[in-house]
C-alpha cells in the first residue's frame, strides 16, 4: 500500500539527507547544501502557498520513503508542474512510478480541476522520460544547454499531459488507488 501524506517539520531532517544524497541530486537542478534552519524556512513558506503542494510518499506500515510535489500550481491557466524523488534507494524498482503517477493524473484532474500537468527531466535521465510516456505524457520541446551543473550544461525535456487524453489512457490503465492527504 502506498500513501501521500503532507511533510511536517519532523520530516524536514529526513528530506534534508535525502536531498542532500548524490541518488537524488544527481537528476535534480541543483546539488543543495542545506541546513534545518534552512529546511524550517523552507517549511514556514510552504505552509500557506497555494501554487505548491509537498507529500511523504509512504510505503506499507508509513514508512516514508521519498517526496512528491505539485508546484505552479496556476488555477487561471489551469496547470501546475510535479516531480518526486526516492530517497530509499529500497524503494526504487517496486512500481511506484505507476501508482504515482496514475493517482497524481487523478488528483489534478479531478481533485484540483486542472486541464494540464507538466513536468521537466534532465535528457540523460531516459528511464524517467520513457515512464512518464507511458503514462501518457508527450514531449513538448527540449531546452537546450538549459542547465549548468557540475562544470556543464545539459539538455532538459518538456513533458506534459492534459486532461483530454488521461481522460483516454486512463481506462485501460491498472492501478493501486492510493490516499492523497489533502
Amino acid at each position: 500500500m502506498v500513501n501521500l501524506r503532507r511533510i511536517t517539520e519532523q520530516d524536514l531532517n529526513m528530506i534534508m539527507e535525502w536531498r542532500m544524497s548524490p541518488e537524488v541530486t544527481k537528476y535534480m537542478y541543483t546539488d543543495p547544501i542545506l541546513t534545518l534552519d534552512g529546511q524550517k524556512k523552507w517549511f514556514e513558506a510552504i505552509q500557506n502557498d497555494d501554487t505548491c503542494r509537498y507529500w511523504i510518499i509512504e510505503l506499507d506500515n508509513h514508512l516514508p520513503v521519498g517526496v512528491l510535489n505539485l508546484i505552479n500550481i496556476d488555477y487561471i491557466n489551469q496547470k501546475c508542474d510535479w516531480g518526486y524523488y526516492l530517497g530509499s534507494l529500497e524503494a526504487r524498482g517496486k512500481g511506484l512510478a505507476r501508482i504515482l503517477e496514475c493517482n497524481i493524473l487523478d488528483y489534478v484532474f479531478y481533485e484540483l480541476k486542472l486541464n494540464k500537468l507538466c513536468c521537466e527531466v534532465f535528457s540523460f535521465n531516459e528511464a524517467v522520460v520513457e515512464i512518464h510516456k507511458k503514462f501518457g505524457s508527450v514531449v513538448e520541446g527540449v531546452y537546450k544547454d538549459h542547465i549548468f551543473k557540475n562544470g556543464q550544461f545539459y539538455d532538459v525535456v518538456s513533458m506534459g499531459i492534459t486532461k483530454h487524453r488521461w481522460e483516454s489512457l486512463k481506462k485501460v490503465m491498472n492501478y493501486e488507488r492510493l490516499h492523497i492527504e489533502l
